[in-house]
């Protein structure tokens, strides 16, 4: 694991707030067994209907946001789904995201598509908090001890994400056998965001493995960038719970088909203007005007 003191302050304070309910775990009775939503079958699916395979986040709060959002997790939830969202992720942190398993049991319950949970698992009790179909693992914070809470989440029926964020960590969550990688290109130790750190990490990553770009993602702009660099599927938070959420899913799980239509539409448009203008001035010979 990374020198606390190279992780931002609020980061230490998300990790030792961890390790406080990992400690508080343990010793609890039975260990959870899931049956999951396929994930994979998921993201194949979205592809299928010309969507971008979309996770889309259930966060009422973050550190690197203002305020927080006070309406109910399930309706929200509901509202991904009908925009597109192949997946949902629940926080579950409560001290900095607002999260509570509560939440996510209510979300799963509500909806048909897979659920990660959102969390800062450091223990491997903490993975009988809560049955979700996919839970996250952070190679930062878990260090030499990946392996086995892998093969924990796994034995217990879990999907994993192996969330990392440079060439390093990558060969880590390979050499433990995670089989899909999350490259978050939000920085630990200043919280500064660069897409750019996606497009390093994602060339080095096998082809077999499933790839998802997380944080960062605001525009459809930022949708085509990240796909381009070789993303499976996105995770997306902040855009999508900034305002109508069904309405911001759809822009994003939309861009590649609408880039497509609104590119056709334009050249149609640009037709039709050609068209009428040399109707309406016979001594033109061209349009000189274009679409900026």
């Amino acid at each position: 694991m990374d020198d606390p003191d190279e992780l931002a302050p609020a980061v230490r304070s998300i990790l030792s707030g961890a390790r406080e309910r990992a400690s508080a775990a343990r010793g609890a009775d039975g260990d959870i067994s899931v049956s999951p939503r396929d994930l994979s079958a998921a993201f194949e699916r979205a592809d299928a209907e010309d969507r971008v395979p979309l996770i889309a986040e259930v966060k009422p709060t973050s550190p690197t946001t203002e305020g927080s959002r006070e309406d109910d997790p399930v309706a929200l939830a509901e509202g991904m789904v009908a925009g597109g969202a192949a997946a949902l992720s629940v926080l579950t942190e409560p001290g900095h995201f607002g999260g509570s398993v509560d939440t996510l049991e209510r979300v799963r319950d509500a909806v048909d598509v897979p659920v990660l949970r959102k969390d800062f698992v450091v223990d491997e009790a903490q993975l009988d908090a809560v049955e979700s179909d996919v839970v996250l693992l952070i190679a930062r914070f878990v260090g030499d001890d990946l392996p086995t809470l892998l093969e924990a989440a796994r034995d217990r029926g879990f999907q994993v994400l192996v969330e990392v964020h440079d060439r390093e960590e990558l060969e880590r969550a390979l050499d433990a056998g995670a089989t899909t990688i999350g490259v978050n290109n939000r920085d630990l130790a200043e919280l500064v965001v660069d897409l750019g750190t996606f497009e390093s990490v994602a060339p080095h990553v096998p082809d077999e493995v499933t790839l998802i770009a997380e944080s960062g993602i605001g525009s459809p702009a930022d949708v085509r960038r990240m796909r381009a660099a070789g993303a499976d599927a996105l995770l997306v938070g902040s855009a999508i719970m900034d305002g109508d959420v069904a309405a911001n899913t759809r822009e994003l799980v939309r861009t590649e088909a609408g880039g497509d239509e609104a590119t056709a539409d334009g050249d149609d448009a640009a037709a039709a203007d050609g068209d009428d203008a040399a109707a309406a001035d016979d001594d033109a010979t061209e349009t000189t005007e274009t679409p900026t």
